[in-house]
C-alpha cells in the first residue's frame, strides 16, 4: 500500500499575525512556517506504519509556492520518501482539493488533517474524496492495517467506533492518530536533502471564495486583581462587569 499525507504550510502558533493593504491581505513577512499540527500527527502515524512493514511508501504533498519547500523538506526529514508541490497559490479549499487530485489518484490511502491551524476550514479532505470518488472516513483517531485490511478508530459522541474500510480511501484525522509528532533526527535531516521534491504545474482552476478583508479579534481587557480577602468585591465584579453571576 502507498500512503499520501497532505501537508499544510501554516504560521507557527506563536507568530504575531498582521495584515496589510487596509486589512485585505495577510502580511507574511517575518512569519515562521511549520507543518500543520494535525498533518504532522498524520505523517507520524504513516511513518510508524511503514516502519512496521504495513505499507510500502509514504509521500507528502501540498499546494503552494516555493516558500512551502522548507516545510516539505521537514516532512521528508521526519520519514516521508518523496514530496510533491503543486506550484500554485492555495486560493481556497476547493481549488486546493482540485489541484491535489492528480497526485492523490495513484495512492491507496490519503491522510488529511481535520483542519489547518490558520483558516480552520475543515474542507479539503472531504472535497478531495468526492473529486476522486474515493471512500472517506472523518474524525479518525486511530489507524492500523491488519492482513491488508484497514482498521479505523473514530471518536463519536458518548464513546468510540471501530470500523474497517477498503482502499482507496481518504482518512480525515484528528488528535489521537499518533501520540506525539515525530521530531526529525540529524540523520533524517541529512537524508531529506537527497529525497525527491517534485514540482508540478498547476491545473486550470478557479477559486470559489474571495477574501474581502480581515479583522483582528478585539483586544483583551486589562487584568484586574482582587485581594484574596475581598470576596465581596470579586462577586460584585463577576455580577456587574463580567455578568456571569
Amino acid at each position: 500500500m502507498k500512503v499520501l499525507v497532505l501537508i499544510s504550510n501554516v504560521p507557527d502558533t506563536t507568530t504575531k499575525i498582521r495584515f496589510t493593504e487596509d486589512n485585505t491581505a495577510f502580511d507574511s513577512s517575518g512569519v515562521q512556517w511549520i507543518i500543520n499540527p494535525w498533518d504532522e500527527l498524520a505523517l507520524t502515524r504513516a511513518v510508524e506504519l511503514k516502519e512496521a512493514g504495513a505499507i510500502e511508501k509514504v509521500s507528502v504533498a501540498n499546494v503552494g509556492g516555493k516558500i512551502t519547500e522548507p516545510t516539505l523538506r521537514k516532512a521528508l526529514a521526519i520519514g516521508a520518501d518523496d514530496a510533491f508541490r503543486v506550484d500554485a497559490e492555495p486560493l481556497d479549499a476547493f481549488f486546493v482539493a482540485g489541484q491535489l487530485t492528480e497526485v492523490a489518484k495513484d495512492y491507496d490511502i490519503v491522510l488529511a488533517g481535520i483542519e489547518a491551524s490558520d483558516y480552520n476550514g475543515s474542507a479539503v479532505g472531504g472535497m478531495l474524496a468526492e473529486l476522486l470518488d474515493f471512500n472517506s472516513v472523518s474524525a479518525v483517531s486511530g489507524l492500523n492495517i491488519e492482513g491488508g485490511e484497514l482498521v479505523i478508530n473514530r471518536e463519536i459522541d458518548g464513546g468510540s467506533q471501530v470500523l474497517s474500510c477498503a482502499a482507496p480511501v481518504v482518512l480525515i484525522v484528528q488528535k489521537g492518530i499518533a501520540k506525539e509528532p515525530r521530531i526529525p533526527a540529524m540523520r533524517g535531516i541529512m537524508m531529506a536533502r537527497k529525497k525527491p521534491l517534485n514540482v508540478i504545474p498547476a491545473m486550470d482552476g478557479s477559486n470559489k471564495i474571495k477574501f474581502v478583508n480581515y479583522e483582528m479579534p478585539p483586544p483583551k481587557a486589562a487584568c484586574k486583581l482582587v485581594d484574596e480577602d475581598n470576596a465581596k468585591e470579586l462577586i460584585a465584579m463577576l455580577h456587574e462587569e463580567a455578568k456571569v453571576l
